[in-house]
């Protein structure tokens, strides 16, 4: 092929046979969604790959930029290489827009009531319930990112109002902070795709933040939340929810250990400290994400990962990353690796902030700060 950068309509004419297909994005991202037929080859990974000569090679990265680098590269080098204009999210943005809206949303909503009902539905009760995330009255704006998490939140939030006599308001607040056209598309698509009617409003965060050397992820998610609770308040709420599940909490606990030298966790429910009257509430708090996962396979669905400004506009030269990233990374890893030797290594991290007990401990802080010691009364 004389081309270096293909459509998705030449890919499609293609045969399979004389075809490999591969996903240059890190592992993370291909499970998170991938083209079909695809296989995952990181792009660090690119030269060592044994790749054949006598087949096109199609690579695609999440924009298409970084596979066009390669592309030309790996053909310098005598391989029939060729790149994937739009990447992922040029092929993501036709196959969402080929699924019939009325049909989704019915699959969807009976498999969170039946397939999935113990697994989905019954922890988010649960979490509700032993953590008094509502109250009667209550007015929650269920803050919609456009990842898996935050998503099925929303129509789980959808089908608890639906489907009991319990007075309360839900607002399906999705906050745009930037996002390039296609990411809003996709989410924008993805909501009618489970029947979620969003309220969108725009900011300039990552105008704000693209400049910025220093944690600049840290000082984005500080300015989300708050422009989150800005928002809400405005519309009339007095919650704001968030996805954040099962795992992130166990992560969190052993994150704080290992990197902050602290015992703290992701707290179900928090108070504003600068917003009177709003909460914070994780009615996910007991979900577990491979469950997550496997709703979202089942019902072949395709979420954005990550809509950040710098990973839309990384190169093979190098990006911004999240040092967090990195290490919730690293720590669910290793959590994973613990939980194959022992099945309740992660039950015991989620107890373990229940069973506290402070005569055993060197020393805590109290809710003011101030620090005790184990021998003060001595």
């Amino acid at each position: 092929m004389e081309k270096t950068e293909i459509t998705l309509e030449e890919l499609s004419r293609l045969a399979a046979d004389d075809l490999v297909l591969v996903d240059l994005r890190d592992a993370v991202s291909y499970e998170y969604g991938h083209i079909p037929g695809a296989v995952n080859i990181p792009k660090e990974a690119i030269g060592e790959a044994k790749l054949p000569k006598d087949k096109t090679i199609c690579l695609y990265c999440r924009n298409g930029i970084i596979s066009l680098s390669l592309a030309e590269e790996m053909r310098e080098s005598g391989f029939p290489a060729v790149s994937l204009a739009g990447g992922y999210f040029a092929w993501l943005r036709v196959h969402i827009n080929e699924i019939d809206t009325t049909e989704s949303v019915k699959k969807i909503e009976e498999s969170i009531t039946k397939k999935f009902h113990q697994d989905l539905f019954s922890p988010f009760t649960k979490a509700i319930n032993e953590y008094s995330l509502l109250k009667e009255g209550d007015k929650v704006a269920v803050c919609i990112s456009g990842g898996k998490d935050s998503m099925l939140m929303a129509k789980l939030f959808q089908q608890l109002h639906r489907h009991t006599k319990f007075p309360f308001e839900l607002v399906f607040l999705v906050m745009d902070p930037g996002y390039s056209p296609e990411n809003r598309e996709v989410i924008e698509r993805n909501a009618k795709i489970l029947g979620i009617p969003i309220t969108v409003f725009d900011t300039n965060i990552f105008e704000n933040v693209f400049t910025i050397e220093k944690s600049p992820c840290y000082i984005c998610a500080r300015m989300r939340r708050g422009y989150l609770y800005s928002k809400a308040k405005e519309l009339g709420c007095n919650k704001i929810a968030l996805g954040h599940h099962y795992d992130d909490v166990i992560e969190t606990i052993v994150m704080g250990m290992l990197y902050g030298a602290q015992m703290q966790t992701m707290m179900p429910k928090v108070k504003s400290a600068n917003f009177e009257g709003m909460e914070l509430i994780r009615p996910m708090y007991l979900i577990r994400e491979k469950d997550i996962k496997r709703w979202r396979d089942f019902n072949n669905l395709r979420f954005i990962q990550c809509a950040c400004k710098f990973t839309d506009y990384c190169t093979s030269d190098g990006c911004k990353t999240s040092n967090t990233g990195s290490k919730r990374k690293k720590v669910k890893e290793l959590i994973a690796m613990l939980a194959q030797e022992d099945p309740q290594v992660e039950q015991n991290i989620f107890r373990s902030v229940e069973n506290v007990n402070l005569s055993t401990v060197i020393a805590y802080k109290d809710k003011e700060g101030e620090k005790h010691r184990f021998d003060d009364e001595w």
